[in-house]
């Protein structure tokens, strides 16, 4: 045995899938850390390295042990009025005498229990099975088996190294006998590298494999050598972090050269070119200073060559039909305009229960339209981009490359002669497109783009088609999320009530509880989104409780939650309020209003005058959105309310009394928590 060393990890296989290749990597890691920590064998907080390229998962962890330390156990036995005979035998089992028991009592009497030391896990023993059960925790969706062997992962294996330190752990994980024999780059690297232990994994793989197996050190790589290039070509790479990431999941041993296609190509929109080199081949397009597409692209391959030019010969010839495709579809596209396309959608399913495309698009006029009135946005505009926005799925670009749906619409509407800001419109009507995207810039975009959002979560939501645990298959929280972003963040004044009911009101099917759940889930989402900017789940909830409509003021009401929340009176007056809050709810009727000449306190009389003053600066500071000041001036009220529930029974048994506290209470009630429940920001 040899006490406590690094313990690496090694799974060779056939190519991994790039997408999930990092993913797939950190949990094979991190679940066998988790259980190594679970037996004492490893301290779940010990140096973990992940490694992982196209043929192998692999991790390190330091100082693990090769055995647990024991440990003490306490075992419960019966009753410790059971017969003797009952008793000797539970003591016998455990290797003891009746003597040594303890006894200890419970709710159900006393029992006995033995005090016995339980040995500690071995890592030969435990580590080969450990590792089966967390290669079969992996997000596999698709198993495959190889060989006449019964064992299944997402590629064949062929290759297991399992070192601790300098020695062989022994086992068979899917099938493979533990070795020390790892393989290098398939052409460039030495086919069998043994390795002497588990701590020159990494350097012996670069060193004599030519391959670089950490990921992230693969990547940073990659990044260098594609910055260096793209300033020799004099172009920059504009954003490539996705495919950055992709393209290190392809290959071990990262060489960028460089390439280029017939400047005559750039007379197609740059977003189909840029499209097919970055998904199809995955190149890095360039571009000038201006940001306009170069007839120029970056190659990552997987090989290193003193005289590159026939790799960059190959990627170049391969390329072009690619580019020449995109080119025919652009041109066959335009000689049909995209209105004539319109009408052919009727035959296009939306959606069983939700009709045709064209059903789609004529309540997409409809909705679009009546937003843009209340932006005061050109109707027209929307409606004829609303017309039009869908008529590109038709086309041979967007029916090759979908990605492109709204970028296509908008080249062949100005092709068409449409305006620009119908153009515009229709490809600005899906941004938000994912988290951090950018978002419509012109007011009838905005509307659209709130339009189709809005449609597609009143359709799905008046069919039952909800999103349920991690499924969402129609996008309906990325919609939601889409409508808070442009609301909010182009800060246009409009009611979500009203949104909701005018894109709910086509489905006459929905029941009226739609409108509550949709309502719910838009709120919901709007939680996530203001945690997210930086406020607590109690500032966050003081506001949304109120499902204020005018999403685009939650901001500010927000900020005046926390600058209220920050002064020495508030944590009273949270309290107080919570309190006011808890009264009216157990009163049976809350008045309308109240009469100062029925209060008979001083107390009472105190606070009412109090309140009488401020209020009328409160109201001023709502309606003028300085929700700060209106909730600073409540602080005046500390004093009053303090002493008003040390000397002022609301409850009074005379019920005239009683209603008009009541009903004085529900009235500073409703002043303090205009902007925010107060009361949520009680501790």
């Amino acid at each position: 045995m040899t006490g406590r060393a690094t313990l690496l990890v090694e799974l060779l296989t056939e190519e991994l899938p790039p997408k999930s290749l990092r993913a797939l990597s950190e949990a094979f890691a991190e679940r066998s850390l988790d259980a190594l920590g679970k037996l004492a064998l490893a301290d779940p907080k010990s140096a973990l390295a992940v490694y992982a390229t196209p043929r192998r998962l692999a991790f390190a962890i330091a100082d693990v042990a090769d055995k647990a330390p024991g440990r003490e156990m306490e075992v419960t036995g019966p009753s410790a009025k059971a017969p003797a005979a009952a008793l000797e035998g539970f003591a016998r089992k455990h290797g003891l005498k009746p003597e040594q028991l303890e006894r200890r009592d419970t709710p159900k009497g006393p029992v006995v229990l033995a005090r016995v030391q339980v040995k500690g896990a071995l890592l030969d023993e435990m580590l080969a099975p450990l590792l089966e059960e967390a290669l079969k925790g992996l997000p596999i969706p698709k198993l495959m088996r190889w060989g006449a062997s019964d064992a299944q992962f997402v590629r064949p294996v062929h290759g297991l190294i399992v070192l601790h330190g300098s020695r062989v752990v022994p086992g068979k994980v899917l099938g493979v006998s533990a070795g020390r024999i790892t393989s290098g780059h398939r052409f460039l690297g030495e086919r069998a590298i043994e390795l002497k232990s588990a701590e020159e994994y990494a350097s012996r793989l670069e060193h004599d494999g030519k391959v670089i197996a950490g990921f992230a050190a693969r990547r940073a790589e990659i990044d260098r050598q594609l910055k260096e290039a793209a300033i020799r070509e004099r172009g920059s790479l504009g954003g490539y972090a996705d495919l950055l990431d992709e393209v290190t999941a392809l290959v071990e041993y990262p060489q960028v050269y460089a390439g280029g296609f017939d400047r005559a190509f750039l007379e197609v929109p740059p977003e189909c070119l840029i499209l097919t080199m970055r998904q199809n081949q995955k190149y890095f397009p360039l571009f000038d200073n201006a940001g306009k597409l170069l007839p120029r692209f970056l190659i990552v391959s997987n090989m290193r060559t003193s005289n590159p030019s026939h790799i960059v010969a190959g990627n170049e010839r391969v390329v072009r039909p690619r580019l020449e495709d995109a080119r025919f579809f652009y041109n066959q596209d335009r000689k049909v305009r995209l209105e004539s396309r319109v009408p052919p959608l009727a035959k296009v399913v939306y959606y069983a229960k939700l009709g045709s495309m064209l059903d789609r698009v004529e309540r997409l006029r409809a909705l679009a339209g009546r937003i843009a009135e209340r932006l005061q946005a050109e109707r027209a505009a929307a409606d004829r981009a609303a017309y039009l926005c869908k008529a590109d799925r038709l086309t041979g670009m967007v029916g090759e490359f979908p990605e492109l749906q709204g970028v296509m619409g908008r080249y062949y509407a100005l092709n068409d002669g449409e305006s620009p800001v119908v153009a515009d419109a229709i490809a600005e009507h899906y941004l938000p497109g994912y988290a951090g995207d950018r978002l419509p810039v012109h007011p009838v975009g905005a509307a659209l783009a709130l339009a189709d959002k809005l449609e597609a979560l009143a359709g799905f939501f008046s069919i039952g088609q909800t999103p349920t645990g991690e499924r969402d298959p129609f996008g309906l929280r990325r919609a939601a999320l889409g409508v808070i972003r442009i609301l909010v963040e182009r800060k246009l004044g409009l009611a979500l009530d009203e949104l909701l009911a005018a894109a709910l009101a086509p489905f006459a099917a929905a029941k009226s509880t739609v409108n509550a759940e949709l309502e719910s889930f838009v709120y919901e989402r709007a939680r996530g989104y203001f945690r997210e900017h930086g406020y607590s789940a109690n500032e966050v909830e003081a506001v949304l409780c109120l499902a204020p409509a005018r999403l685009d003021l939650i901001p500010k009401q927000l900020e005046a939650v926390r600058a209220f929340a920050a002064l020495p009176e508030a944590e009273s007056l949270a309290a107080a309020n919570k309190r006011i809050g808890n009264i009216l709810k157990q009163a049976d009727a809350v008045p309308a209003g109240f009469d100062v000449g029925l209060m008979v306190l001083p107390e009472e009389k105190s606070l009412a005058s109090t309140f009488g003053r401020l209020e009328p600066d409160v109201d001023r500071a709502f309606r003028a959105l300085d929700y700060t000041a209106a909730l600073k001036a409540l602080a005046t009220l500390k004093t009053p309310v303090d002493a008003f529930f040390d000397k002022v029974m609301v409850m009074d048994k005379d019920p005239r009394v009683r209603a008009n506290r009541i009903g004085f209470l529900g009235k500073l009630h409703g002043t303090m928590n205009r902007i925010a429940d107060l009361s949520k920001l009680a501790t």
